[in-house]
């Protein structure tokens, strides 16, 4: 039997624990947004934008209409009431789309439609139903302000103003206000490459026959939808057995940004991710100082980044959100900071830690306050459904008892 290297740890357990904070340092110094690209619009929904930008003409470009109804000069519309109508001979109509050639003079009014330029004269615009039109003159009943019912030049968008910022997720909305700048195109982030890399004898594809030792495979149903949600671009999908020769093959295909590989990270004998990794790249961190996902590993080979993920599946989850997660949604341009929302609320039940190890404690909203569910328990996949989300204890404390106020990150 061949010697053990200096490095390796399997069967011998881990000397030493690296802290959740170098981990995350290293996440944060290998990471960076990558290339650019440029987009059509109806590609660009929830990618990230590349770059500020600033509109090179207002809107509305003209003063416009934002009723149906009569154009005139507001001042003369002062006492009209509805046993006071006003008259106006009406002069002319002004459509959407067309200029309107027809100035309004004093004691005149303008037949006009919402979105029509307003006419030359006017400043005001009075709604249809407060008007009563016979032959060539209406009578008004309302009184208007300068500039009612009226979109001004650049009232919706300023020329030379930033109307969206560098690093925003584009929204729907936001794709409308593109549009209305006239781009059909827009400079976003390219999407990070990713490879999930499943490994393991003892998994059995879901829809597959399961022998009687045998588990399904849950963590890549998983990671699939975290990769799209963090802005990854998943590009393939390996299932491979323990052995070396395969997984270092799936490592080395050189074809994504990332690879997420799941399983075979610990100490066990079959465990040949981070050996393999040290040997084609670069094995920067190997166990961490938390619970669950402690033999959680990264690093690189050439410009590809590996994580190392537990093949437990609530280890697979917290792992992924706290190093995997930050790298991908880092790389798309994206803040690295989790995208789940945060509540504070007390403990209806004290939550029981060690010193020196960060915890990943997942917890249940009740009407009483923050119910915790589990600490441990890396395979009972379903405390994650149980649960509406989950509190981090630091590596500083012991833990909480009941009242303490917590922030509470939510799954959903």
């Amino acid at each position: 039997m061949s010697r053990q290297s200096e490095g390796d740890v399997r069967m011998r357990g881990f000397v030493s624990r690296e802290t959740v904070e170098t981990a995350v340092a290293w996440v944060e110094a290998a990471t960076k947004p990558g290339p650019t690209e440029r987009v059509p619009l109806d590609q660009a929904w929830g990618r990230t934008l590349a770059g500020d930008v600033v509109a090179d003409m207002n809107v509305p470009g003209f003063d416009r209409s934002a009723m149906d109804g009569y154009a005139v000069r507001s001042g003369e519309t002062i006492g009209a009431g509805d046993y006071n109508p006003v008259p106006f001979r009406v002069v002319g109509e002004a459509l959407p789309g067309r200029a309107c050639e027809v100035t309004v003079h004093p004691g005149e009014a303008v037949r006009i439609m919402t979105g029509a330029p307003l006419p030359d004269g006017a400043d005001a615009v009075v709604p249809a139903e407060y008007a009563r039109q016979e032959n060539e003159t209406v009578e008004l009943t309302l009184p208007v302000g300068q500039w009612k019912h009226v979109g001004r030049v650049g009232e919706d968008i300023a020329a030379g103003n930033v109307v969206l910022h560098s690093g925003r997720r584009l929204r729907p909305q936001d794709l409308g206000v593109l549009a209305s700048l006239g781009q059909d195109r827009v400079e976003v982030w390219k999407r990070p490459r990713v490879g999930i890399l499943v490994t393991g004898n003892e998994l059995v594809r879901p829809g597959q026959p399961r022998g009687e030792h045998q588990i399904y495979e849950a963590n890549s149903a998983i990671l699939r939808p975290l990769v799209e949600r963090d802005g990854g671009a998943l590009a393939r999908v390996d299932f491979v057995d323990d052995d070396r020769d395969a997984i270092a093959a799936a490592l080395t295909k050189g074809d994504v940004d990332v690879v997420l590989v799941s399983g075979g990270s610990s100490v066990g004998a079959e465990d040949h991710a981070p050996g393999l990794l040290a040997e084609l790249g670069e094995l920067a961190v190997h166990g961490i100082a938390m619970r669950p996902s402690s033999p959680t590993g990264m690093g690189r080979i050439g410009e590809t980044v590996v994580f190392l993920l537990p093949g437990n599946p609530v280890s697979c989850l917290c792992a992924y959100d706290f190093f995997a997660g930050r790298a991908i949604r880092r790389l798309g341009g994206r803040p690295g900071e989790w995208p789940y929302r945060s509540l504070q609320a007390p403990l209806t039940r004290k939550i029981s830690s060690a010193i020196g190890r960060v915890d990943y404690c997942r917890v249940r909203r009740t009407d009483a306050g923050i119910e915790p569910l589990a600490l441990s328990g890396a395979s009972i996949l379903s405390s994650t459904t149980r649960a509406d989300g989950f509190v981090v204890v630091p590596a500083g404390s012991e833990g909480a008892p009941p009242g303490t106020m917590v922030d509470v990150w939510l799954y959903d």
